[in-house]
């Protein structure tokens, strides 16, 4: 049955449980019609909302469109103090929706947030993968103007030095290496490599002079030791 017959079946109800209760005379079987009528009375106003919201979505079908469209939340900044990592998500008027349409869940190792219906779409994020692991239990959402504020428990009060291990390895990876009985002047070489292949024009021109006179002075002074 759909909402329109819901709805007129809901309504011949109430009809006649306001006709029983004009000629109930005891008080009990009159209380109990009366309760029954507000629940009718209740259900009755909730189909007719919902029969209201279906013909909105009828007449502008691009409106359930748009709550379905889904957005991820690329930008971010995090911070910590002793016991809780902060991650910080600015979404303009997020503090003006309800806050169970923030939802956030923990695990040991990562979080994820869905954001609701703002703005006409849904915002979504997930962090995989967090340095140390978190207490899920402990770890909860904040809502403040424009932002939602995620707070990650720490199970140790040890300081993060990045957000996740992926940050980690990336970062160490781009540190330079020198092995113990190497050469300095080897590891001054791969450095130099690494700057010059990622630096502009202008680097370039920089390094191949700054080379061509360390090879010229290097020249000079072999000379000077031949003679």
């Amino acid at each position: 049955m759909d909402l329109t017959g819901q709805i007129n079946q809901l309504e011949a109800d109430l009809q006649e449980l306001g006709s029983l209760l004009e000629k109930a005379e005891r008080k009990r079987v009159q209380e109990l019609l009366k309760q029954e009528q507000k629940k009718v009375e209740k259900e009755l106003a909730t189909k007719r909302q919902q029969k209201e919201q279906q013909a909105r979505r009828e007449a502008d079908p691009s409106s359930a469109s748009k709550a379905a469209y889904t957005v991820k939340i690329t930008s971010y900044a995090w911070d910590q103090s002793e016991k809780f990592v902060k991650i910080y998500l600015a979404l303009k008027d997020v503090h003006k929706i309800p806050s169970e349409n923030v939802e956030v869940n923990f695990t040991e190792r990562s979080f994820s947030v869905l954001v609701k219906d703002l703005d006409g779409k849904n915002h979504q994020m997930t962090v995989l993968n967090l340095l140390y692991p978190i207490d899920e239990k402990d770890s909860h959402k904040k809502m403040k103007t424009d932002m939602v504020l995620i707070m990650c428990k720490k199970q140790a009060t040890k300081k993060w030095d990045c957000l996740t291990t992926v940050e980690k390895r990336s970062k160490e990876k781009d540190k330079p290496t020198m092995e113990d009985n190497a050469d300095p002047s080897d590891g001054l070489m791969t450095m130099l490599k690494k700057i010059y292949s990622e630096g502009d024009d202008e680097m370039k021109r920089t390094i191949n002079k700054a080379w061509t006179e360390s090879q010229e002075k290097k020249m000079r002074g072999e000379e000077m030791m031949d003679f």
